[in-house]
């Protein structure tokens, strides 16, 4: 399984901040958000970083693993 997280307006638009995902092997990160994209496409919209296991991603072809967790957010500005 993948532990995916979501935070701010993306969790609002998925209506959830976590949801766990089957592995696929070969599995990669742009694999795991088109398919999550396919199900809230408004979440996606606003989706502007990604992190793998605590790191910031930029490279959506990383593999995954079996275990990783993703997380999906959009900007944000705070005070």
């Amino acid at each position: 399984m993948i532990r995916v997280l979501f935070f701010g307006p993306v969790a609002e638009r998925v209506g959830n901040s976590e949801v766990s995902v089957d592995f696929n092997p070969g599995m990669r990160l742009q694999d795991l958000r088109a398919q999550l994209q396919a199900s809230h496409p408004a979440a996606f919209e606003i989706v502007c970083f990604a992190a793998v296991n605590g790191e910031h991603v930029l490279d959506m072809s990383l593999p995954l693993a079996e275990g990783s967790e993703v997380v999906f957010m959009s900007k944000f500005s705070g005070g």
